[in-house]
């Protein structure tokens, strides 16, 4: 009775402290979160003015990660909605919604009226009730320089059938967060954990909740139990059984004054209701067995055939005291929810290199030491290594580890004489994190998500397809060169400008200038002229877009603020038409 009495007296002191540090921490955003609610709610505005679904073929969406793509529960397509890119100078944020024929190949954006704001790292849900359903919880706004952040309470869900958005208010819900995972339980949303940060503090979450979708309200969960500890970017997928896993996840904690150490979490928990109690659930810690992942963060997850979980990439940081740096993976491993156990993921041997193989081991005579020894052992992974070099003259080192082909091993040693040919080019989506997986038919998709050279920091937006069944090997359907992506490094000055020019923000996307365009005074946006940069452009059109920020922000808002949202303003027009040449200025 005294140690169960001691653990339960900790872990409520554990949750009145952590109930402290969310009012601090809520105390210390909200003002951070003002400055940037302003910007949400002009593009709010902008966003309001769109009347009509418009559907339009596009080329691949641009580079991003943290979005979300999902299954369409009737058609063969693939939904990718929202997430954000980082040029080296500027965060961008964006709210579009894209679909993906997977029969066609073909990607098609679809513009709906009132969607929910710019995000990323939310979580979004596809249920197949009323011809499908998209929720969407949650997620973040970021500022330009990615310093503040604001985060979402807000549900959201996308009708399918109908491609409508609607917001579905109810009170009671968790608090605004990001990195939180989110799964369909029979005909309810279950939330468990995420974080929220602000400039100075952060917290981590470990609380569950349930949303019923017959009637539209929240519930706090009190399992029993000794459950997770507070995480984000963790594993959630739902059992056979009916229960729920949730696997890993990262955390971070302040050791001392502006230094933080992270937490790579690599243990099991299955959060079960219990029979025959109503809104009674249980946390059970699981030991599963077999190969397990490598510790790492910014994995991606998605439920495969016969009850699997299949996990792809990610990263494991190595922190000093002040650099970090990041060891990527683009390595599969399954959890077979029945078994409670894992495995690797390999891919089998092409058939064409088993042929190959068997040719030229013809003549080989028994007990040929030396191919023998050339050959890598069928244990160990095949690592590609090679160098992009960028437009600035960078040189960008990508190595990839690839998964053992089946069970004859490696290629042929370069060494060989023989007449053969070497083999065609190994597929596969290069390492990285915080990438975006469904699962259709069978077939794995991975979509975008980021990795680190040095300093840069490379957004792909790049797709990938693997058969799930036969492992025979990736499908590069649409493909992309990491050394062509613009970098732009922040010089000082530029970083001393920022208090004044932060509101080019939202340079944020190629439908924003056109928004943009629809929006303010009555004789419209002042055109780009032909040649102009935008150093020139700005200061001739300042006093145009300062009249707009104020018409958009009320007469109520302060100098600052007209000045970075009518900068906003200014840049996004002006990006967009340089993209869209209809809106510059006819040259005479």
């Amino acid at each position: 009775m005294g140690k169960k009495g001691k653990k339960e007296k900790k872990g409520r002191g554990a949750e009145k402290t952590a109930a402290k540090m969310e009012k601090k921490v809520s105390k210390r955003s909200r003002k951070e979160e003002e400055d940037l609610e302003a910007l949400i709610a002009h593009f709010q505005t902008l966003d309001a003015k769109k009347t009509q679904i418009v559907e339009t073929l596009c080329p691949p969406p641009s580079p991003r990660l943290n979005a979300s793509l999902s299954a369409h529960p009737e058609k063969d397509e693939l939904i990718l909605f929202g997430g954000e890119y980082f040029n080296g100078k500027k965060t961008f944020l964006y709210n579009e919604l894209y679909t993906y024929n997977i029969r066609k190949g073909t990607w098609t954006k679809v513009e709906i009226p009132n969607p929910p704001p710019r995000r990323c790292a939310h979580q979004a849900v596809v249920v197949p009730q009323g011809g499908g359903q998209l929720w969407v919880f949650g997620g973040e706004f970021a500022s330009p320089d990615g310093e503040q952040f604001y985060h979402y309470k807000d549900l959201w869900v996308l009708h399918l059938a109908t491609k409508t958005w609607e917001q579905v208010r109810s009170a009671g819900g968790p608090s605004g967060r990001s990195g939180h995972r989110m799964v369909a339980w029979k005909r309810q949303l279950i939330l468990f954990g995420g974080f929220h940060e602000s400039t100075r503090d952060y917290i981590y979450y470990n609380d569950v909740y349930t949303f019923n979708l017959d009637t539209f309200t929240w519930t706090r969960l009190s399992p029993s139990g000794m459950g997770p500890t507070p995480r984000s970017g963790c594993q959630m997928s739902v059992t056979a059984q009916g229960g729920i896993i949730i696997y890993g996840g990262y955390s971070k904690q302040r050791v001392k004054k502006d230094v933080d150490k992270g937490t790579l979490h690599s243990d099991m928990f299955l959060l079960k209701s219990e029979d025959g109690k109503e809104g009674k659930w249980a946390w059970t810690r699981m030991h599963p067995s077999g190969a397990k992942p490598t510790p790492r963060s910014g994995f991606s997850v998605a439920m495969a055939p016969n009850h699997q979980t299949v996990l792809f990439g990610g990263v494991c940081d190595e922190e000093e005291e002040e650099t970090l740096e990041g060891d990527f993976f683009n390595d599969l491993y399954f959890y077979d929810t029945a078994r409670n156990r894992w495995f690797a993921g390999q891919l089998k041997e092409p058939k064409s290199e088993k042929k190959r193989r068997r040719r030229g081991r013809k003549g080989e005579p028994r007990g040929g030491d030396e191919q023998a020894g050339e050959e890598p052992s069928p244990q160990e992974p095949l690592e590609v290594v090679r160098e992009v070099t960028t437009e600035d003259g960078t040189v960008i080192t990508i190595k990839q580890v690839l998964p053992v082909p089946g069970i004859a091993g490696g290629p042929p040693s370069d060494d060989e004489d023989g007449v053969e040919k070497a083999g065609p080019p190994v597929v596969a989506p290069s390492p990285r994190s915080n990438t975006m997986l469904a699962v259709k038919h069978g077939l794995l998709y991975v979509y975008g998500g980021m990795f680190e050279a040095g300093d840069r920091q490379v957004t792909l937006s790049d797709l990938y397809c693997l058969d799930l069944q036969k492992m025979e090997g990736w499908k590069a359907l649409v493909e992309m060169d990491p050394g062509t992506q613009e970098w732009l490094e922040e010089t000082d000055t530029e970083e001393e400008d920022d208090e004044v020019d932060d509101g080019d923000n939202e340079e944020q996307e190629d439908d924003t200038g056109e928004e943009s365009s629809e929006e303010g005074t009555d004789e419209g946006p002042p055109p780009v002229e032909h040649a102009e940069s935008y150093a020139d452009y700005l200061p001739r059109t300042e006093r145009h877009w300062v009249v707009r920020a104020r018409k958009s922000l009320g007469p109520d808002a302060k100098e600052k603020k007209v000045l970075r949202t009518a900068h906003a303003m200014a840049k996004t027009f002006f990006n967009d038409s340089v993209l869209d040449p209809t809106l510059r200025q006819k040259s005479d």
